[in-house]
């Protein structure tokens, strides 16, 4: 027979209740203790990061950018009349000295104009002969007029002085002596009229052949100048170089074209006087100064040279900065090549520095992780300075010897500790 023990019963679930309360307590005290924790640090290859070491000493400040050789003067030959190509000589990239015939054009109307005026002159040059001739008969006429006038006075002056004597001792009448000396005095006016024309003629011959001389220079030069037009057809390089461009650069000139006057026919360069122009970024170029050391990389030789200017413009983000070479080209230097060019700004003395990390702008703190014992990285925050191509300066967070990180850690921003293996 069975005996109700409800004692029993109650001490059961009493027992019951209390290990469930202390597996709650537990279970709470072990979540708290959990969420305190700090997460585990993150491994990271070492051989996948980039690391440097923080230095002191002298740090050379450049900034760099990409350009192209250009040559130092472009000689532009442009066509000065109307004139139709007739031949091309000459096709871009081969050498040319100054009377190199890159190409030959034709003007009728220029050549005809010139084969007038060629004729003009003759006819001009023909009349200042016939002028000459005309001008010494004149003078002949002349002379030989005063010749005959000067007898007839003689003999007039003769006559009067007899009918003179005569008339004294009453042999000629008055009126005979009167007519003689009248006849003497008009011949000798004639003479004096007739010596002065001949003392003026030299002038007024002179001012005549003067005034045919100014219609035959006139004509001489006018002449010369449309043969030298014409002669300009047979387009000529000019200077020593290389041919460029057979037209502007962007369109090649063909047999039969039409040129108008001013446009371009050819481009020539001299290779052997080269200049960099080096596209910096906006944001480094505030430093970039005249006459500051320059290194032009080719990739088959670095050449050094100085800045000798800086646009002031600024297109689609970067400054335009020419670079004189100072230094002899390598072998394939040409116009148009792509180079790299690195410009010195400055030499910083005994600073703080480290190699430039990939998120590392001048005057900025950022966070670096640095190498500490253990084969971890702690994430520190680092002021930097001035900036370099591949250094930069540190201002505070970091000191001589420690070895930081500077691969983009961007994906592990949740971390303040990694570990490298």
């Amino acid at each position: 027979m069975d005996i109700a023990r409800p004692d029993l019963k109650r001490r059961r679930n009493r027992r019951r209740i209390l290990f469930s309360l202390a597996g709650l307590v537990v279970l709470a005290l072990i979540t708290l203790g959990l969420s305190k924790l700090e997460p585990a640090a993150p491994s990271v290859d070492r051989a996948q990061v980039w690391t440097n070491s923080v230095q002191r000493g002298e740090m050379i400040r450049q900034v760099r950018g990409n350009g192209t050789l250009v040559p130092e003067q472009i000689q532009y030959v442009q066509a000065e009349t109307d004139g139709r190509i007739e031949r091309i000589h000459v096709l871009a990239g081969a050498p040319v000295e100054p009377d190199t015939i890159i190409l030959e054009m034709s003007n009728p109307e220029l050549e005809q104009q010139a084969f007038d005026l060629k004729w003009q002159l003759t006819a001009a040059e023909a009349q200042m002969q016939k002028l000459k001739v005309q001008l010494e008969s004149d003078r002949l006429t002349l002379e030989s007029t005063i010749a005959s006038l000067r007898a007839d006075y003689t003999q007039a002056e003769l006559g009067a002085e007899a009918d003179a004597t005569l008339a004294k001792d009453g042999l000629v009448p008055d009126i005979d002596m009167k007519r003689s000396r009248a006849k003497a005095d008009d011949l000798k006016q004639r003479l004096d009229v007739e010596q002065k024309r001949l003392a003026i003629m030299d002038d007024s011959d002179k001012a005549q052949i003067a005034v045919q001389n100014a219609d035959l220079e006139k004509l001489r030069a006018s002449l010369k100048l449309m043969q030298a037009k014409v002669g300009r057809l047979k387009v000529r390089a000019g200077i020593d170089g290389v041919l460029q461009s057979v037209g502007d650069g962007m369109t090649q000139l063909q047999v039969g074209q039409r040129m108008s006057p001013g446009a371009t026919l050819a481009k020539i360069v001299q290779p052997t006087k080269l200049k960099a122009e080096v596209k910096i970024a906006e944001t480094q170029a505030r430093d970039v100064q005249i006459g500051q050391k320059a290194s032009i990389d080719t990739r088959n030789g670095v050449i050094p040279g100085h800045v000798v200017r800086v646009d002031p413009a600024v297109l689609n983000g970067t400054v335009t900065v020419d670079v004189a070479l100072d230094g002899k080209l390598p072998r394939g230097a040409r116009p148009d090549l792509s180079v790299d060019g690195t410009i010195e700004l400055e030499r910083l003395e005994n600073v703080l520095y480290v190699g430039r990390p990939v998120h590392g702008q001048a005057d900025a703190t950022i966070g670096l992780f640095k190498l500490v014992p253990g084969g971890y990285a702690d994430r520190v925050s680092v002021k930097l300075g001035r900036t370099s191509v591949s250094t930069v300066e540190i201002l505070d967070g970091l000191k001589e010897g420690d070895e930081v990180i500077l691969s983009d850690m961007s994906q592990w921003d949740d971390y303040n500790r990694i570990q490298l293996r």
